[in-house]
């Protein structure tokens, strides 16, 4: 165990500068120090790749005796180096009770960035449109504030505002303090990729959402109009349904289901900060929710994004433990799952909108389980064609596939991610304003920074 505990001593100096690593190794007097400079040097070559593995994993979280440099040192040995081999004092049964989950998320950051070796999560960084480049998009909650008054608040701060990127080019080119305005969503900001924005005041205030694009796209396509009725199939974390509340302006009502209790607490406390009010919260499997039920006579509108394999997120949790894409009785067993959900929600009498989305990359999460929905809803709903612009469609696996959306970080600079709209056939096309700009959102001219601001805005602490 020593050589663990010498080691994330080592690896600590090294990395806050406090001399070079020989030096450290050997000021250190442990007594095998070819052993722990090893150790400490392919510790730290895989110091970005360790980071994200054990921040997906919320190892930190679960353990709060383990201090960070000796997590890096011991996950490093379990998934990358020796595997213990018969050391590791203390520390290797606390190791493998999070050991499936960490190799979990080391084999699912292979697949996403699409290489097989260990090797190669060391060049992935570099390479454009990798997950590592994924710009950090942030909404601003139109609740509490607007998008001027967001982007001033930035600009006193000293960052550079650009204007409203004209495409996915100069949201590649973003770098250092400055950022702009999303070019299809109106109050999405883009910075670059490693912006750190948890302790900002704004975000602490709940003025801003940190939201990919993709999982922007689901509540904007809904589009439900103030005053509407809404389902939120599943609903935890709630950054979808904080979304919908904003463009329900408060009006209306959501019904957002999640039977995960602990989930559902952190999620009442999300809605708080953001000034949700409009949202009833149930601690329920929304398969069990009666369609005939009289409070949900009104429900024109759901959101539907169920429990998946995560394919498509870093920084979502993948439950398969022994490869980076789920088996293929796992992959069953969702798809099961989500066409029950989806065939569920379609009966809702009233219903005339749905979107299904997941953070899968999977066809058999996605548009087999929309293609079975459909055909078992007999003609009565049908995919809409939305965001005809957007470069990365649904895969062809049946005729109007087409009419889905896939993101991923190549082809549209976020997380992977799958959407389908699906509306009631007799609904007539123009059912309102709000709908119709769905299918292709038009932005509204970029905020010059110039307008009113807030109170909000200029005290995100109130």
């Amino acid at each position: 165990m020593a050589v663990y505990s010498a080691a994330a001593a080592v690896l600590a100096g090294v990395e806050s500068r406090q001399g070079s690593l020989k030096g450290l190794v050997y000021a250190s007097n442990f007594k095998n120090v070819k052993q722990l400079y090893a150790l400490v040097c392919e510790t730290q070559r895989y110091s970005a790749v360790l980071d994200a593995v054990i921040a997906n994993a919320g190892l930190l979280r679960a353990e709060k005796k383990l201090r960070p440099h000796l997590a890096k040192v011991l996950v490093y040995d379990l998934l990358l180096g020796r595997g213990f081999r018969g050391r590791g004092g203390r520390w290797k049964p606390l190791l493998e009770r999070h050991q499936a989950r960490l190799k979990a998320e080391l084999a699912r950051l292979k697949v996403r960035q699409g290489v097989s070796r260990n090797e190669d999560l060391l060049e992935v960084g570099s390479k454009r449109g990798s997950a590592s480049q994924v710009p950090r998009f942030v909404r601003v909650n139109t609740l509490k504030t607007c998008a001027e008054d967001a982007i001033d608040y930035f600009k006193r701060q000293g960052f550079s505002y650009q204007g409203r990127a004209s495409g996915l080019d100069d949201i590649r080119a973003l770098k250092g303090k400055c950022f702009l305005l999303d070019p299809l969503l109106p109050e999405l900001l883009v910075f670059p990729a490693q912006t750190d924005l948890h302790d900002h005041p704004l975000y602490q205030a709940g003025h801003l959402i940190l939201q990919d694009k993709a999982s922007c796209l689901p509540a904007m396509l809904l589009a439900p109009p103030p005053g509407s009725h809404v389902i939120d199939a599943c609903a935890a974390p709630g950054n979808k349904t904080s979304h919908l509340a904003a463009l329900l302006k408060n009006q209306g009502k959501i019904f957002a289901f999640d039977q995960d209790a602990k989930r559902l607490a952190s999620m009442a406390t999300l809605l708080a900060r953001a000034g949700v009010s409009c949202c009833e919260l149930a601690e329920q499997d929304f398969l069990t929710v009666s369609p005939s039920d009289q409070r949900y006579c009104q429900v024109q509108y759901i959101l539907l994004d169920p429990s998946c394999s995560g394919s498509g997120m870093p920084s979502r949790q993948l439950e398969e433990p022994k490869a980076g894409m789920p088996s293929p009785e796992r992959l069953r067993a969702l798809a099961a799952f989500q066409q029950r959900a989806l065939s569920h929600a379609l009966r809702f009498p009233a219903l005339r909108r749905l979107v299904y989305s997941t953070c899968s990359v999977c066809q058999e999460e996605n548009e087999d389980v929309v293609c079975a929905a459909l055909q078992q809803s007999l003609g009565a709903f049908r995919l809409a064609a939305v965001l005809p612009s957007w470069p990365h469609r649904g895969l062809g696996a049946f005729p109007g596939a087409e009419h889905c959306l896939r993101a991923s970080p190549e082809t549209t600079l976020t997380g992977g991610f799958f959407i389908a709209v699906l509306e009631r056939v007799e609904v007539p096309s123009s059912v309102s304003q709000a709908e119709a700009a769905a299918s292709e959102l038009t932005p509204s001219p970029a905020p010059k920074g110039k307008k009113r601001r807030r109170k909000a805005a200029a005290t995100p602490g109130t």
